[in-house]
């Protein structure tokens, strides 16, 4: 058993919530703003139906043996998705479902040799051809968060999450990070927060090269003293460090859930749920007073440049 159907049914639902929330808009919330500058909610889902076409040309690459750019051009790319965004709900959703649903079928028929096959995206590093499934997943959980549509950070499986920062530090710019140092905290829910409490077992890119990655011992959380209120209160928030990503590069140490650092590092949020930590600190349990930084560039290279060829029975 390999990882290919685990990423095959996140596939499939991913893609039903997006058609779904596309069925849902006008024509209206089409010709709305998206949360990308400059592109409605159409260009997100003229984009998102081209870029199924665009891994269909890798998938087809992959099973011929002949060379299938996934684009023909950023300039052409970016000309179809002007030419298209201006288009009636209608249209954009039976687009939508189309290309989505060709791509299905190509990647049910993909013969098993075939997902070994390296590919070149618009950017290296190749990959093999089992990673445009993650590609998708991407394309779709980032840009169903960027139509402003009722679906967020918080709606993205925790597969999704693991994965995504798995790979964000596969591919860290450390010539450009902002940051030095990540902390993941995990929440508990308390009656007093709500907060969704990250699963312990969900390490990010616990196994992944460069950044070191720290199990904390036990004077990393912090300590309360029973006749004190304010500590009472801070240990009912955050009280774990899941992991912690040292040697980034220059800059601060920030801290925050797994979900909440994978929306700010991506651009999908504004930072909330992420703070600073204070020089001298080795963890503080609620929320910083200082600004944060830019987040560093993201996906400075579509694919982390050592993936096994053949799928593995899990990833990360």
């Amino acid at each position: 058993m390999t990882v290919l159907p685990a990423l095959q049914a996140e596939l499939a639902s991913a893609t039903n919530q997006l058609l779904a929330t596309a069925a849902s808009l006008s024509d209206a919330d089409i010709a709305a703003p998206s949360l990308l500058p400059g592109w409605t909610r159409g260009h997100v889902l003229s984009h998102v139906a081209r870029n199924a076409d665009s891994h269909l040309n890798l998938l087809t690459w992959a099973r011929t043996g002949v060379r299938t750019p996934q684009y023909p051009s950023l300039e052409a790319r970016t000309a179809e998705i002007e030419a298209t965004a201006a288009r009636p709900a209608a249209r954009h959703l039976a687009d939508l479902e189309e290309r989505s649903a060709r791509l299905a079928a190509a990647i049910r028929d993909l013969p098993a040799r075939a997902w070994s096959a390296q590919v070149e995206p618009m950017r290296p590093p190749p990959h093999p051809a089992w990673y445009i499934l993650v590609r998708r997943l991407r394309e779709i959980g980032f840009h169903h968060v960027d139509l402003a549509a009722g679906y967020g950070p918080e709606d993205w499986p925790d597969s999704f999450v693991r994965r995504e920062l798995h790979d964000c530090l596969a591919t860290w710019p450390r010539d450009h990070s902002t940051v030095s140092e990540i902390i993941f905290l995990a929440e508990r829910p308390t009656h007093a927060t709500g907060h969704r409490a990250a699963k312990p077992a969900a390490h990010p890119a616990e196994h992944s090269p460069g950044a070191t990655i720290h199990r904390p011992a036990a004077t990393d959380r912090p300590t309360t003293n029973a006749s004190a209120p304010a500590a009472e209160s801070q240990a009912e928030s955050v009280t774990e460090i899941l992991a912690r990503w040292r040697d980034l590069g220059t800059g601060p140490a920030v801290q925050g859930t797994m979900r909440d650092m994978l929306a700010w590092l991506t651009g999908r949020s504004g930072g909330e749920g992420v703070s600073l930590l204070p020089v001298g600190q080795s963890f503080i349990p609620g929320p910083g007073g200082a600004s944060l930084p830019e987040p560093p560039p993201w996906l400075t290279m579509p694919a982390p440049a050592d993936l096994p060829t053949t799928p593995s029975e899990d990833y990360p």
